[in-house]
């Protein structure tokens, strides 16, 4: 039962987290030290899975603006469509490369708080100030993006693979910063998310399986199907709340929440080292 409760803990963790510009992964971190499963391995992989549960929430909401055929799609709305998927594929390809190359480094010298505390406030700060940086708007709609900015949300995208960073904060800050409207930036986020995390969660699958031989337990698959729906139900209000958000709000309270967790997160693991005992 136990094992039930901490999905059910990370499933609400991932699902509130995962596309606020706050880090999910970050949180998951910070949350394994309250709570966790037997397996480290396990709960390795099971933070990764479960996020794949909130990705599917975006087809969910946006579902219409994904699937390319049926009578509802007006003259025209096929290619627009296929248009879209094409600059999520297209932004997904240096994240994809770099994650081969770097993602096991990451995973070994960088799942820690401190990394995270440190992204969180350096982003936090980046999130005070960047709408005021950002040029003028040139693009609103999604569908015009284009392939060259579409490779470059993407390459910026890189940096999400450091634990705190927030793929959804650092694709939302580079696509600003770049000329796109506040809605356009935040919707791209969701749909590139598609592809990064369909394949970052069979990465982690296939990993898991084969350093471990005897696979899942029946309690660890039950735990990985509970954590994995409640995140993609959490997610998907999330995702209708966050989008009237942005509508007519900045990003600034976001910036103010990440500095503030991340001071939170040097005072308690720092508070032992600088007070032992």
């Amino acid at each position: 039962m136990q094992d039930y409760i901490t999905a059910v803990i990370l499933g609400v963790v991932e699902g509130v987290t995962e596309f606020l510009p706050v880090s999910s992964t970050g949180h998951l971190i910070l949350a394994n030290e309250f709570v966790r499963f037997e397996r480290q391995a396990f709960t390795t992989m099971f933070d990764i899975v479960i996020q794949l549960g909130a990705i599917l929430a975006v087809a969910a909401v946006f579902w219409k603006r994904l699937v390319p055929w049926g009578k509802r799609l007006e003259l025209g709305g096929a290619k627009r469509v296929w248009t879209l998927w094409m600059y999520a594929v297209i932004a997904f390809v240096p994240t994809g490369i770099g994650a081969f190359f770097f993602a096991d480094f990451m995973e070994t010298y960088l799942l820690t708080p401190w990394v995270v505390a440190g992204a969180l406030i350096f982003y936090g700060v980046v999130f005070l100030f960047v709408e005021k940086l950002a040029p003028r708007v040139k693009v609103s709609e999604v569908e015009n993006l284009g392939w060259k900015l579409a490779l470059l949300i993407g390459t910026i995208q890189l940096l999400s693979l450091v634990p705190g960073t927030s793929r959804s904060g650092i694709t939302i800050i580079g696509a600003l910063l770049l000329g796109v409207g506040r809605v356009a930036a935040t919707e791209f986020t969701f749909f590139l998310a598609l592809p990064t995390m369909v394949t970052a969660t069979t990465y982690s699958l296939y990993k898991f399986l084969k350093e471990n031989q005897g696979g899942f337990t029946g309690n660890e698959l039950g735990s990985l199907a509970v954590g994995f729906a409640v995140s993609f139900f959490v997610a998907w209000a999330v995702i209708v709340g966050f989008m009237k958000f942005v509508q007519k709000n900045s990003f600034v309270g976001f910036g103010v929440y990440r500095i503030i967790l991340g001071l939170a997160v040097v005072g308690y693991f720092g508070w032992p080292l600088v007070f032992p005992g």
